[in-house]
């Protein structure tokens, strides 16, 4: 058997089948008002962060806003966050898989909002598959 490691997450990985992810780069002096990609599918989804496939391989420790999109929600989940990870997703129609952990949750500046964060833990009581 071979070792991987410590499992470093806290909270349990969940798929939500029919999700979808937008993203846009934030930088310091200016940012882009648009989001860069529409409807990159999520592989899964944590309270702490979120797993997409992409076209384009993002720097690691970019900023990025997040929209997340859920079948049967009316509107997406607006979340804030750092690309920690970016691998190539060979033989794939999506070339890249890039992690993304969520910013803290808190009513300061910067930080996601905690309804967001209630929604997710809704959204992992229903999806989670109990093992």
């Amino acid at each position: 058997m071979v070792y991987k490691g410590i499992e470093r997450r806290a909270c349990a990985r969940f798929e939500i089948p029919g999700a979808t992810v937008s993203y846009k780069k934030i930088a310091i002096f200016k940012s882009k008002k648009e989001f860069d990609e529409e409807y990159l599918p999520v592989v899964n989804i944590n309270r702490g962060g979120v797993l997409f496939l992409n076209q384009n391989r993002l720097s690691v420790n970019s900023k990025i806003d997040l929209k997340l999109s859920i079948p049967e929600e009316s509107h997406p989940l607006a979340l804030k966050g750092r690309v920690r990870w970016a691998a190539l997703n060979v033989g794939m129609s999506y070339k890249y898989q890039v992690g993304v952990q969520f910013d803290p949750y808190g009513e300061g500046k910067g930080e996601n909002s905690p309804d967001v964060l209630k929604k997710i833990i809704t959204l992992e009581k229903k999806y989670l598959k109990s093992e």
